[in-house]
């Protein structure tokens, strides 16, 4: 008897073939309609931005995005502020 090791496969596992390696980041091509309030089509293209970025850095963008619009909406319930000659009596 002989204590001969087989030839084996090295450790390493073998990729199936057909996997590539996981693509570059790339825009999605969706279409943003302005809405005609600037501060808010400024958030908005924001979003943008992570269509240039990996998974793992679109939640930055899109807490700034939604930080940016509830800010937006809150000043809307914000009484006006008066002018400088609008408290004449």
């Amino acid at each position: 008897m002989t204590d001969e090791v087989p030839a084996s496969a090295p450790d390493v596992p073998e990729e199936p073939e057909g996997l590539a390696a996981p693509a570059e980041p790339a825009p999605l091509g969706l279409v943003r309609t302005p809405t005609g309030h600037a501060g808010v089509d400024a958030h908005l293209e924001r979003l943008a931005d992570a269509d240039r970025l990996t998974a793992d850095g679109h939640v930055e963008v899109y807490e700034d995005v939604h930080r940016g619009l509830r800010d937006a909406l809150t000043a809307l319930d914000a009484p006006p502020v008066p002018g400088p000659y609008e408290n004449r009596s």
